[in-house]
């Protein structure tokens, strides 16, 4: 499961969580809006509720309202089940070194760098060579959030921590631990992957 897959997930699980508060609490005996149910919502604040005699939707006062109550214990427990899981389900590569067939975390990969007919897996804490090309490599693994910056080398997205722009029109680009790597001008439109939002830097990696 990718990162921003988890993210959609915990989005996904405080809207529900926030819109079955809102249902709980809207059904209460006492409330003036008895009778009323709620036909669409735009958010916690604004509702457009169908009236039983007139079968019209109209906007309701939102001081007649009840309180919305949300409890955040319950809220944290759901995201950390959702991270339990996302961690139990994060996407990991099986490669053959030295007879032996290793499982590991795609997360824990920070490059993949050609080596002649093998491919050295820069992973934390040690690297693996396997023997496979780069292309293949780099077309197995961007679905999973690699890019690819030159043409021997691969790396994970979620590594990068700094780019930096050269003079020569290419880049220096800085993962975790403190590798630096070259990002040529045939691949640098690939940097725009890095980042969901670019701000004050609109003709980066243009």
């Amino acid at each position: 499961m990718s990162t921003r897959e988890i993210q959609d997930q915990k989005a996904i699980a405080r809207e529900m969580f926030v819109q079955q508060a809102a249902h709980a609490n809207a059904d209460v005996s006492d409330s003036p809006l008895r009778g009323a149910t709620i036909c669409s919502t735009k958010s916690r604040r604004e509702y457009t509720l169908e009236s039983t005699a007139d079968e019209f939707c109209k906007a309701a006062d939102t001081s007649l309202l009840p309180v919305i109550g949300v409890d955040a214990a319950n809220l944290m427990r759901v995201l950390r089940q959702l991270e339990v899981i996302a961690k139990r389900q994060a996407p990991r590569i099986a490669v053959k070194v030295k007879g032996s067939i290793l499982l590991l975390d795609l997360a824990d990969i920070l490059a993949v760098q050609a080596e002649g007919n093998y491919v050295s897996l820069r992973h934390r804490p040690n690297p693996y060579l396997v023997r496979e090309s780069l292309s293949s490599m780099a077309k197995k693994l961007k679905p999973y959030g690699f890019i690819r910056i030159h043409r021997s080398v691969v790396v994970n997205i979620s590594a990068v921590e700094e780019i930096q722009p050269l003079s020569t029109g290419e880049y220096r680009l800085r993962v975790k631990g403190g590798k630096e790597y070259l990002v040529t001008r045939t691949y640098k439109h690939n940097l725009r992957d890095l980042a969901q939002l670019w701000v004050g830097s609109e003709r980066l990696c243009g």
